[in-house]
């Protein structure tokens, strides 16, 4: 501050403006931070970017490997019911091909046994049965 005049009158202001000098000198040791450069925020924002794509690709190949191990799962599920549904089906062809059910059933529909002409059926144990529809007329 500048004054004009008498400095002899107005000695209190020259104490003044070396506290407000002392005061600047404090102000003026205050450092600020510099900011990041362009380059290395960039730098940042690039290592950002390809980590999002690296996770996001992991848990994309994570959920289809859980839809590949749910289909799977349908698929085994599907095998052992159809599996149990030949199985039940196996027996129950061995239990009508047998020979002597085949010869009841036939008589049962009027149909008599001839030595010729006849229809024939083996079983495995070796017991042969021949049936033959009677003639109309």
């Amino acid at each position: 501050m500048a004054y004009y005049g008498n400095l002899a009158l107005r000695p209190e202001r020259i104490q003044e403006e070396k506290v407000q000098q002392t005061q600047t000198t404090h102000r003026s040791k205050v450092t600020r931070r510099r900011s990041i450069p362009i380059g290395e925020k960039l730098l940042y924002l690039f290592t950002i970017a390809v980590v999002v794509v690296v996770a996001g690709f992991i848990i994309f190949r994570y959920a289809q490997i859980y839809q590949i191990n749910a289909q799977i799962q349908v698929k085994n599920k599907t095998y052992e019911q159809t599996s149990e549904q030949m199985k039940e089906l196996q027996r129950e062809v061995e239990r009508l091909s047998d020979p002597k059910l085949i010869v009841e059933k036939a008589t049962a529909q009027g149909m008599r046994p001839i030595a010729n002409n006849g229809i024939t059926v083996t079983s495995k144990e070796g017991q042969t049965a021949m049936a033959d529809k009677p003639n109309k007329g």
